[in-house]
Parts: C-alpha cells; structure tokens; sequence
C-alpha cells in the first residue's frame, strides 16, 4: 500500500505537517513564557501599531544570506 493510501486509512496526517505543527506548538510556548528563559533561544519580537492581529506574539523577520538558514527552525 503507498504511503498516502495507509496514512488515509489510518486517519493520519502527513509528516510535513506534524513537523510544522510541533515547531509552530514549541514557538507559541517559547512566546508564551511556558519553558525557562535562560533555555530557550532568543526570538525578536516586532512591536508596531501597524500591525493587525496578536500584537504580543508577532516575530521579526531576520534577513538571511543563504537560503539554509531561511528555512530551518532552532
């Protein structure tokens, strides 16, 4: 059976997006002050007026050089 075939008999979502579900979970607990500070990676926050949304929990985006490091979670 293809990998797409058992994952809809098991009722299963893909790997790509329990991989991005776990990084966005891990983030909204690194924001929300649910793990030790001096652990956690430092993520800039951007605080603008212009903004719509959750103001409190919006990143900064940092440019990068190369394209590796553009996709790659800490």
């Amino acid at each position: 059976m293809p990998y797409t075939e058992r994952l809809k008999a098991c009722k299963l979502p893909t790997l790509h997006y329990r991989h991005t579900r776990g990084d966005m979970i891990e983030m909204y607990k690194i924001l929300s002050g649910k793990y030790d500070t001096a652990v956690t990676p430092r993520v800039n926050r951007e605080y603008s007026s212009i903004t719509r949304g959750n103001d409190l929990l919006r990143l900064q985006k940092t440019r990068v050089k190369y394209d590796l490091r553009q996709y790659y979670f800490t």
